[in-house]
C-alpha cells in the first residue's frame, strides 16, 4: 500500500481499522457459513461497515449468538498461549 502523504499515526490508524475489520468479518462469516446462513454470508461478504454489521450479526442475528465469554476464550487461546 502506498501511504504517501499520510503521517505515521494516520497510517497506523488505517492498519488498526483493517485488523479490526478483518477479525470481526472473519468471525461473522465463519459463523454464518457454519450455520448455513447463506444470505447473511453474502451480505457480510459484500458490505464493509468497519465491523459494525459483523458485530450486530454475531450478537443479535446469528443462529447461535456469540457471547462475551466466547470472545474472551477465543482471544486467550489465539493470542495468549501458555
Amino acid at each position: 500500500m502506498n501511504f504517501e502523504g499520510f503521517s505515521q499515526s494516520e497510517t497506523l490508524i488505517v492498519y488498526l481499522f483493517f485488523v479490526w475489520t478483518l477479525i470481526w468479518k472473519g468471525l461473522s462469516m465463519w459463523r454464518s457459513a457454519k450455520f448455513s446462513q447463506r444470505n447473511w454470508f453474502i451480505a457480510l461478504l459484500l458490505l464493509n461497515t468497519l465491523g459494525l454489521l459483523d458485530i450486530i450479526y454475531l450478537f443479535r442475528f446469528a443462529k447461535k449468538k456469540m457471547t462475551i465469554k466466547e470472545i474472551k476464550h477465543w482471544f486467550q487461546t489465539t493470542f495468549i498461549k501458555k
